[in-house]
């Protein structure tokens, strides 16, 4: 059984450690705890991961945010994946910073890399785990927010965030999206 796990994200290093980048960051800290590393491929960074008896496929587009679309579907289709076998890692301004929210199918909620999937992909039926960043900007500072760096006490606690994420994505691929939200989603 295959998987698809794209975590969302701009490349470069004015980037890196930015809200907008928690689908990255999330994955970085995956193929580190299991000793894997990322090669550039087409329109990806990608890693490949064995996990009970599940070949888990990771991909962090190298589209940046707004053409994450293209990278997903070629990859779904290169690897010969079923859409029901996707999940995004996204980050979220509706939740509270480090809040966890997975669906299986939904809106963009305005999330110019989700409604790039969606145009894409023909649908809004693929599964997305929500990585809250929190709302904590002033009228008209979204952007900023959105690009700016984590606050040195969201740093230190991402950790533990990203791990939740990360148990939650494991369990997608093994248990499967239903129980998995049953159990994480608060």
């Amino acid at each position: 059984m295959k998987y698809l796990i794209a975590g969302l994200g701009n490349i470069g290093p004015e980037y890196e450690l930015t809200r907008h980048n928690a689908g990255f960051l999330v994955l970085d800290r995956l193929a580190d705890n299991h000793k894997i590393e990322f090669s550039t491929e087409r329109l990806a960074d990608r890693a490949e991961l064995k996990y009970k008896g599940k070949q888990i496929h990771l991909i962090k587009p190298n589209t940046y945010m707004n053409l994450s679309g293209k990278a997903i579907a070629y990859w779904l289709q290169d690897l010969k994946i079923p859409k029901e076998n996707l999940l995004v890692v996204v980050d979220e301004i509706a939740l509270p910073f480090g809040s966890l929210r997975m669906r299986t199918k939904g809106s963009a909620a305005g999330h110019n890399g989700l409604k790039n999937i969606e145009q894409t992909l023909g649908g809004q039926d693929y599964a997305r785990l929500r990585f809250g960043i929190g709302s904590e900007f002033a009228k008209g500072q979204q952007v900023d927010h959105v690009l700016g760096n984590f606050t040195q006490d969201e740093f230190k606690a991402l950790p533990q965030h990203m791990d939740r994420a990360i148990e939650m994505i494991l369990s997608f691929c093994t248990i499967g999206p239903e129980r998995t939200m049953n159990f994480y989603n608060n």
